[in-house]
């Protein structure tokens, strides 16, 4: 397959040859396995204090003839600390068992829990070679909900990685066709449930990918764009060309990271 090379200034530079990595079959398992385990692999271990629900003094007796055991009261026997007394008298709360106000939780998250996922190598690789191939399929890319331009797929030429403003980026970007799919990215809404607590309040969509050969001005040029990501050809991952497992991203590749790919063989 060729595609052509497209300027800054929306003219055509040539064609170029994809690499073998572009013509693997879709396989949306694959590419749901990979995502999921980069996922797994970055997920913080989290856990309760091993002592929460358990620093009150509280005591719990099973003998019936016990100076504090709660036989004969009518209540649960469940452990109680006691608050006040009056002779053997006691004003007493239950404490410590998981059904208790304050109590511990019955089965608290561990911090030694392993939440990561483990896929072979070679899987890894056929999934992320899966979703490069899904990027140019333009109808996968509309069914995601991109809004790629008529011309689209295409390669970006050399040029793009000298850029090194955000302003100069997205003046191109416009001129290249792709002013719907920006606006749609820019739109963001109140996420749903605790997580507006948590450091998430909004839910934001994904827009395009931009893949170049080295660290160049454009990484950090693209990084302020909404929905829209960059990265290193080498740094690739299932889950960068393929969000939330569906196969399909709008994926822009230089010229100069489609030569490396063909040079050194990446993913294959």
């Amino acid at each position: 397959m060729e595609l052509q090379i497209i300027t800054p200034t929306n003219t055509s530079a040539g064609k170029q040859k994809m690499p073998a990595q572009f013509e693997e079959e879709i396989r949306e398992d694959l590419i749901k396995r990979a995502v999921e385990a980069v996922t797994a692999n970055k997920r913080q271990r989290y856990g309760a204090d091993p002592r929460a629900g358990k620093k009150s003094a509280a005591k719990l007796s099973r003998r019936r003839r016990d100076y504090k055991a709660s036989y004969g009261h009518g209540i649960s026997r469940v452990p109680r600390k006691t608050m006040s007394r009056n002779g053997a008298h006691f004003n007493w709360v239950g404490a410590y068992a998981p059904g208790t106000v304050g109590g511990r939780r019955a089965f608290p998250p561990k911090p030694n829990k392993d939440w990561s996922q483990k896929i072979n190598d070679k899987e890894r690789k056929k999934a992320i070679r899966s979703a490069m191939s899904a990027t140019l399929n333009k109808e996968l890319v509309l069914s995601r909900g991109h809004l790629a331009p008529k011309q689209y797929p295409f390669i970006i030429s050399k040029e793009f990685e000298t850029i090194d403003k955000t302003s100069k980026l997205l003046e191109i970007l416009h001129t290249q066709g792709f002013t719907q799919e920006l606006a749609r990215a820019e739109v963001k809404k109140v996420r749903a449930g605790k997580g507006k607590m948590r450091g998430r309040k909004y839910d934001k969509r994904k827009s395009m990918l931009i893949v170049t050969a080295d660290n160049c001005p454009l990484l950090k040029a693209a990084r302020n764009i909404p929905g829209v990501d960059a990265t290193i050809v080498k740094n690739i991952n299932a889950k960068q060309l393929a969000p939330g497992t569906k196969a399909g991203r709008l994926t822009l590749f230089t010229e100069k990271a489609i030569e490396q790919m063909t040079k050194e063989k990446l993913y294959l």
